[in-house]
């Protein structure tokens, strides 16, 4: 198979490595304007049989339509693109083409066990759910401006999960958030620290919390609360957490996302090239999308915002 990769950025390189060992890609054709890679070959990926694109947000929305419209079968890190317009206008060029959005905490085994015993009753009636990002220390600052802020930004992964996990649906959302850092996030509209209750379709009641200067380490956790039991995901051995009784976890805490789900980012490039249907569709990056605009604004406007409000 010949896969072509676009982009070369910390993500597109870690994606390269897994690419040129996958044993069903025999040509790795990559690009990026300015970084090259020991794996594979420069060329133009879009002569691949498929193709991963993981360049910066801007360019998605274009190079997910010139791929479909290509009938290239295509993997792209999220978002489809950074408003919901060019994310719809994405959707109705994909019709008839396979297309997988890179939401990798959908094959973190953690993620995968705890969904498995939701659905298996193992932990009753849910009751509450608890999420949790948070990075230990922030982008740079010419990054934020054009992130899209921290609920559409780092919080889409959350709300991508908690969907996945639950098969519930959003109804509303309450958020707000504080500049506790660097100046350039309130310069940018933005936060960098996050709050928030989400109500889901069947009045389970969702509380979120985020920080960009989580000092320990990285922080990405989900508690699922039921009658029976208590599941939570992320509370390993590499947690970084210091508990006041002693329990302490024995590793060393982890240092970035990249590392935390290593796994789970080549099972996802497995999934897309083993695969003939998305486990992760337009239609999913879409209502993640959604719930994000609904959370920023709510922050915004002081408010709780139904999801019907950004997304009819």
């Amino acid at each position: 198979m010949r896969v072509g990769l676009l982009g070369l950025g910390r993500i597109g390189a870690f994606h390269a490595e897994t690419l040129a060992a996958h044993p069903l890609v025999d040509d790795l054709i990559v690009w990026d304007p300015v970084r090259s890679s020991p794996y594979g070959r420069e060329g133009d990926p879009f002569e691949a049989d498929a193709l991963v694109i993981a360049t910066p947000t801007s360019t998605h929305a274009d190079l997910l339509i010139k791929a479909c419209r290509l009938g290239i079968p295509v993997f792209c890190e999220k978002p489809v693109a950074p408003t919901v317009d060019e994310t719809l206008k994405v959707l109705e060029a994909s019709a008839g083409n396979r297309v997988q959005i890179g939401f990798q905490r959908r094959f973190d085994p953690g993620y995968v066990a705890a969904a498995a015993a939701l659905r298996a009753g193992e932990l009753g009636d849910l009751h509450r759910i608890h999420l949790l990002t948070a990075d230990p220390s922030p982008p740079p600052a010419e990054y934020i401006p054009m992130s899209g802020g921290i609920y559409r930004d780092c919080h889409i992964h959350d709300f991508d999960i908690l969907r996945w996990v639950t098969g519930r649906e959003v109804a509303s959302v309450y958020a707000t958030g504080a500049n506790r850092g660097a100046d350039f996030f309130k310069e940018a509209g933005d936060v960098d620290t996050s709050a928030a209750l989400l109500t889901l379709d069947d009045g389970t009641l969702v509380t979120l919390q985020g920080s960009r200067y989580n000092g320990a380490g990285y922080d990405v956790r989900m508690e699922l609360a039921g009658t029976r039991r208590t599941q939570v995901v992320g509370l390993d051995p590499r947690a970084p957490l210091t508990s006041a009784e002693g329990l302490q976890p024995p590793g060393e805490p982890w240092p970035d996302f990249v590392t935390r789900f290593r796994a789970a980012y080549v099972a996802e490039i497995d999934g897309f090239l083993t695969s003939r249907t998305s486990p992760c569709t337009i239609e999913d990056a879409l209502a993640a999308l959604y719930i994000a605009e609904a959370a920023e604004k709510s922050r915004r406007e002081g408010r709780v915002v139904a999801v019907e409000e950004v997304s009819t």
